[in-house]
């Protein structure tokens, strides 16, 4: 598949960047800015942080969860595995599942809708952890809620990367590293905190779901000023074209270089909530 998408894949609508830059259309991105902005954009940050709290707690489980099983449940290792990749297999469908949820709120309240469903499924994700750890003598109840709490852990995923690409146009490559890697980052502290030698396995479960219910707070302040945030109303005076033309100098503008985040900015209306969404031009027929 890499192979496929590096020989046949398109960079962009216009052509790829070599041609597209060859014929003038657009100009190469001076670097830099492009890692600054990222960087200084603070709702990467929070993005990177929560996810820490869905993929993280992933990352964690799929470490934790087998062992976890076998110890708890005195069962032998290889049904202890399989029940333990069950945590896994909710990937099949469960991150696609996120971002459909939020798809269908936003087609109603535009991103403040996506904000409110990414803070819901992370932190009922965060319950669901808290529970799990409390039912370690229970094993039916154990299986059926950790099945929930990955589902929740999935969608929470595919909730966030609903929310990246609409912090920034020019640094978007940047702002989903760094959230990408909050992911990984979240699983490093994740582990050394709740489960080394300062808490038992079940007590660290509880304990990780009350830092996700916790961390996921940091939802509530991302806010676009053109479409608002969860508590926040947006600012009629700011536009879509106000907000990603921020990222570039007047000079950049006159050079051409932020033409095709023009274009993104009209399709990203779309994220105003539906009775604020430029509504189509009527055509007019005249009968002779």
């Amino acid at each position: 598949l890499a192979s496929l998408s590096f020989f046949f894949a398109q960079d962009l609508p216009d052509g790829d960047y070599r041609e597209v830059i060859k014929s003038g259309k657009m100009l190469k991105a001076r670097n830099w800015d492009v890692m600054k902005n990222g960087i200084l954009n603070y709702r990467t940050w929070c993005l990177a942080i929560t996810y820490g709290f869905c993929f993280g707690v992933e990352l964690t489980m799929n470490n934790i969860i087998a062992p976890y099983f076998f110890d708890q449940f005195e069962m032998n290792i290889e049904i202890a595995g399989v029940l333990g990749a069950c945590f896994g297999m909710m990937n099949l469908f469960a991150r696609s599942l996120g971002g459909i949820t939020t798809d269908m709120v936003a087609a109603r309240f535009g991103m403040r809708g996506r904000l409110w469903v990414l803070w819901t499924i992370q932190t009922g994700e965060g319950l669901l952890c808290i529970l799990l750890g409390r039912l370690s003598g229970n094993l039916a109840a154990t299986i059926i809620v950790m099945i929930f709490f990955s589902t929740m852990v999935q969608m929470a995923e595919g909730a966030s990367y609903a929310v990246v690409p609409y912090v920034s146009r020019r640094s978007l490559g940047v702002v989903s590293g760094i959230v990408g890697a909050g992911g990984n980052a979240g699983s490093a502290v994740l582990q050394a905190i709740f489960f080394g030698d300062s808490f038992s396995t079940q007590d660290g479960i509880s304990a990780m779901g009350g830092a996700v219910v916790g961390l996921t707070l940091l939802v509530i302040p991302v806010y676009f000023p053109m479409w608002g945030g969860m508590f926040c109303k947006p600012n009629p005076n700011i536009t879509e074209e106000d907000y990603y033309l921020a990222d570039f100098t007047e000079e950049e503008r006159a050079q051409g270089i932020a033409d095709s985040v023009v274009k993104f900015a009209k399709e990203a209306q779309s994220e105003r909530a539906a009775d604020f969404r430029p509504k189509p031009t009527e055509t007019v027929e005249t009968v002779v």
